[in-house]
Order: structure tokens, then C-alpha cells, then sequence
């Protein structure tokens, strides 16, 4: 009997064994591609567009004949609006779904939770939206906007084109607007504007009573100066405060608003009517006249079934990132992180403005910077943009902390914030 017991136990774990190795082996199939956005809580409004979007991304690549022979498959997570669940998400993604990448995060809250996570597990993260400089990650790739490709060139506009002399920073009370108008205050000062012409105000995530700062906002501008908001305003708090502009009776003549995070997809939940003439800074309007966008356009409406669906700015810079991951693995030969992180500097993409974008030493991409104003249809007309492509600056030139500090990933440096007063790298990590 112990003989007939040994033997079924033997061939139990030959099948267990065997079927392991089959599990093995069809995970091997596939690439596995991580997208890390948040589908329910406040920022749903914002980051359920950029899951849909990357799904279109890999079934056009495995339409295209896949990676490097495999066939992509995403592993889709919801960390929903919830900022240490990122990094327990990121964690999963890498650890569990043995994920090759991960494209995701929006709010910087978010990112600053994972860049542990992809840092201790070498693993790779694309991340899409505009935020405020200050960083560089070797593991990650920056593919929305620094400020100097957002927020300076916004300020920028308007003073010199529509005469502003008064600023109202209002923003969501996390990282991305605290330090994004920490820099835009000196960059302002720097410009002659006295301290008591800015206005700063910050809301907590998903802030609905707007009357009291409306009013506010109101008042500061009658001081018979040309004054504009500077919006760094985040989620769906964004519906009640440009409501409550339109009952306090603020048009963009008066007050103009340019917004950071209001795009597309934001302006398609809200009555666009009282919002005419606001503006928006981004590096890509759906707007834009391109071949290229107007492919981007109908693909993006054939995938998801529904001609009234919107692109917007993040969309792009998942877009590009994709494809610049996507050729780095190709020219690498492999996805192993190192690999592709020596392989990815330097790749050039089409951007869906009609030109090209690279990705930088420092690893941020270069941009057009454009301004558009909001139409009564949802969407934007853009009234300015940079001559040319502007290179994504990680460190600010306006902060004292930060004005001599440079990234470069390259060997012999490999180092995200070289001092080059002081000639050192004072920490690898950032």
C-alpha cells in the first residue's frame, strides 16, 4: 500500500510540476503591460479616458504584430483616487503580474507613492500628466509637461499678450500646485509683480463650496488691474468652481482663467456655455491640424464606439510614450529595465501636433506649449504656441534650491540631480 501511495503521490506532483511549467510557459506568451489608473473616486473623471486609451495602444500593437514575437496583454488595476493604494497596485503590477512596464498616475500625489516601489523593484513607469518638476527618476519616463513647458509659458502669454498684472494661484492643496506656484511666484517676482498682486488659495480634493472664493477672486480683481487665475485645479472639484464663476458672473474678459488640468475630457461633464474665452495650457488640443491627430481621432472613435468621445492632452503623452517604449524594446531586443532604460534616450516618435518629440537625458520629452481658448463646443482654439519644441527642464531655474542642479541617465553620470556648482551628485535615487 505504501508503495501504491508514493507512486500516485509521484505522479500528483509530476502533474502539479508539469502544470506549473505549463503556466510557465504561457505567461512567457505574452508581454505583460501594467495600466495604473484610478477608475472610481475623484480623479475617475480624469484617468478612466487614459486606461481606455492604452488598451487601444496594445491592440494596435499586437494588430501590428505584437513585441518582439509576443503578443501584449494588459493588466489593468484600480488604485481608485486612493494615494498609498498606487503603491500597493504598482507593487502587484510588478511583483504578481510580472508586468514589463506600467503606464499610469495623475495626480503627483500618486507618483511620489509608486517612485519607491519602481525604484526598489527596477521596473519602469510612464507617466502621462503635467506636474511640477523638482524630480528625476531613473525609472521613470515624464511625458507630460515640467513647467516650463505648462505653467511659465501660460504666465508668459498672459502678461504679454493680454496685459496681466494680478495673479490668482488657486489650486487643489497636494504637491503638483504647491510647488508649481512656489515656482511660478518667483518666476513672477522675477518679473516685478509685488507680492500683494498675487493671490494664493488652496482646496482639498474634490472641493464643492465655491461661493466664498469666487467672491474672493472677485474682489481681488477689481483692484483696476488686468487680473487672471492661474488654475491648478484638480478632478471633478473643477465643475463647481467654474459653475460658480459663471453665477458670480466672471467672464474670461473680466477674469480669464487658465487651467492645468482642465482638458477635453473635463469640459465634456460640464454647461461649456459660461466658459468661453477661458483658456487652457497644454502640448496638445484635439484640436490640433495634423494627419496624424486626425488618424489618432477616428481610431480612437472606431475603438471605443462612440463618435462623441473626446482626446485630450494626457491621451498624447501616453501616445507618444508607448511608442517610445515600444521602440526601445525593439532596439534593446529585450524588456529587461536596464536595457531599456539605456536604449530609450534619444528615441524620436511622432507627437499628434505634426512633429516629432524625443526623450531627453533627464528623461522628460520635448513639447510644443500651446494655449487654447475654450469654444462653446467642449473644445479649444488654440490662440498661441511656442515657435518650436521646448525641452522638458526637471529642475526649475526660479528656485534657489534647484537652479544649479541637472539630470542626465547616461553613463558616466546616471545621476538625476547633479550639482554643477559643487561638481557632485547628491543622491543617485532622485
Amino acid at each position: 500500500m505504501k508503495s501504491v501511495n508514493t507512486t500516485i503521490r509521484g505522479l500528483a506532483l509530476a502533474a502539479t510540476l508539469a502544470a506549473g511549467l505549463g503556466a510557465g510557459a504561457k505567461a512567457e506568451e505574452t508581454i505583460k503591460v501594467g495600466i495604473l489608473h484610478s477608475l472610481s473616486g475623484t480623479m475617475a473623471i480624469s484617468e478612466t479616458t487614459l486606461k481606455d486609451v492604452m488598451l487601444m495602444l496594445i491592440e494596435q500593437q499586437n494588430a501590428k504584430g505584437g513585441l518582439l514575437g509576443k503578443k501584449l496583454e494588459a493588466v489593468v488595476v484600480d488604485p481608485a483616487s486612493d494615494w498609498p493604494l498606487f503603491a500597493e497596485k504598482a507593487r502587484e503590477l510588478i511583483e504578481v503580474n510580472g508586468v514589463s512596464a506600467v503606464f499610469g498616475c495623475w495626480t503627483s500625489v500618486s507618483r511620489k507613492s509608486v517612485l519607491p516601489v519602481f525604484e526598489e523593484l527596477n521596473s519602469l513607469l510612464f507617466y502621462p500628466v503635467q506636474y511640477e518638476g523638482e524630480e528625476s527618476q531613473r525609472n521613470v519616463f515624464y511625458t507630460g509637461a515640467a513647467p516650463n513647458q505648462q505653467a511659465i509659458p501660460a504666465v508668459d502669454y498672459l502678461m504679454q499678450e493680454e496685459g496681466v498684472e494680478r495673479w490668482v494661484l488657486a489650486g487643489t492643496d497636494y504637491v503638483y500646485p504647491r510647488t508649481t506656484n512656489k515656482i511660478l511666484e518667483a518666476y513672477l517676482k522675477s518679473h516685478g509683480v509685488a507680492a500683494e498682486d498675487i493671490m494664493v488659495n488652496y482646496t482639498p480634493f474634490g472641493h464643492s463650496d465655491w461661493q466664498t472664493i469666487v467672491a474672493d477672486i472677485k474682489a481681488f480683481g477689481s483692484a483696476g488691474k488686468k487680473t487672471a487665475v492661474v488654475s491648478t485645479i484638480n478632478g471633478d472639484a473643477n465643475v463647481p468652481f467654474y459653475k460658480e464663476l459663471g453665477n458670480q458672473g466672471i467672464e474670461a474678459q473680466d477674469i480669464p482663467v487658465v487651467a492645468f488640468s482642465v482638458g477635453e475630457e473635463e469640459l465634456a461633464g460640464l454647461d461649456t456655455a459660461p466658459l468661453v474665452g477661458h483658456l487652457a495650457a497644454w502640448n496638445y488640443f484635439m484640436s490640433a491640424e495634423a494627419e496624424a491627430n486626425d488618424a489618432f481621432i477616428e481610431a480612437w472613435h472606431a475603438y471605443i464606439g462612440d463618435e462623441t468621445r473626446v482626446t485630450n492632452d494626457p491621451m498624447e503623452a501616453h501616445y507618444i510614450g508607448f511608442q517610445m517604449w515600444v521602440e526601445a524594446v525593439e532596439k534593446a531586443g529585450t524588456t529587461d529595465p536596464d536595457a531599456v532604460i539605456d536604449a530609450i534616450v534619444g528615441v524620436t516618435v511622432p507627437n499628434l501636433t505634426g512633429g516629432y518629440s524625443a526623450m531627453m537625458p533627464n528623461h522628460h520629452i520635448t513639447k510644443p506649449v500651446l494655449v487654447g481658448e475654450i469654444q462653446d463646443d467642449g473644445q479649444f482654439e488654440t490662440v498661441w504656441e511656442t515657435s518650436g519644441l521646448v525641452v522638458g527642464d526637471a529642475w526649475s531655474d526660479y528656485l534657489p534650491d534647484s537652479k544649479d542642479l541637472i539630470s542626465d541617465w547616461r553613463a558616466p553620470m546616471s545621476c538625476g540631480n547633479f550639482n554643477t556648482a559643487t561638481g557632485t551628485c547628491s543622491s543617485a535615487a532622485n
